[in-house]
């Protein structure tokens, strides 16, 4: 348990709804641009120094580009098969739903859950934008995600896991939406060691 804490970042966070609300605050404006609101390349220029086809890049609506914030690709670990249904937690304006239903075809489908309400207009706009007719964006948390047991054959989250003050109530509830056997592909931060009290304790810290 110890050694689990360490991974998923655990320290003695500020209240749970507290929380929720500087990501929102914080992802509302993400959701227009990420340009200089994070320590990391962003947009256009993050997505291709993470690996991502320049090919869909090319295909995407410019404001899902300019909001994504990703820190890695969920993609390199593993194949999304054709006719699998997929559920991003965290899609934020449709990035990663995008490339997940290129990947999946008419045939499969693929579902998002964002926290930040602008983000879901996001997406949903971006989606149908692109004619993604197999696609739909749905708002919830991590730890309330709005969907049956046993829905989806591939769970994929980037960059979102560590902004959740309930880490181990979010991996239940990834697993209790995954099939039997289905996968969990993530991107996310690791922490090597406890946050500062400081740190834990700051809610500008939690958004970023």
């Amino acid at each position: 348990m110890k050694l689990l804490k360490r991974i998923l970042g655990v320290s003695k966070p500020p209240d749970p709804e507290q929380i929720r609300t500087a990501i929102r605050k914080k992802y509302a404006e993400v959701s227009r641009s990420a340009e200089g609101k994070f320590k990391y390349p962003t947009g256009r220029e993050g997505a291709r120094a993470l690996g991502y086809d320049p090919a869909l890049l090319a295909e995407m609506p410019g404001g899902m580009v300019k909001s994504f914030c990703g820190v890695g690709n969920p993609f390199t670990l593993g194949p999304i098969r054709p006719g699998e249904r997929v559920l991003d937690v965290g899609c934020g304006a449709g990035f990663d739903l995008f490339v997940a239903a290129r990947m999946v075809g008419p045939e499969g489908g693929v579902s998002g859950v964002d926290l930040t309400a602008e983000m879901v207009e996001q997406a949903r706009a971006n989606l149908e934008q692109r004619d993604v007719s197999h696609g739909e964006v749905r708002q919830g948390s991590a730890e309330d995600i709005p969907y049956a047991d046993a829905t989806f054959d591939v769970v994929i989250s980037n960059g979102v896991l560590n902004l959740s003050p309930q880490k181990e109530k979010s991996f239940r509830e990834i697993h209790r939406v995954l099939k039997p056997g289905g996968r969990l592909q993530f991107a996310d931060m690791v922490l090597r060691g406890d946050l500062p009290r400081k740190v834990a304790g700051n809610l500008d810290a939690w958004s970023d």
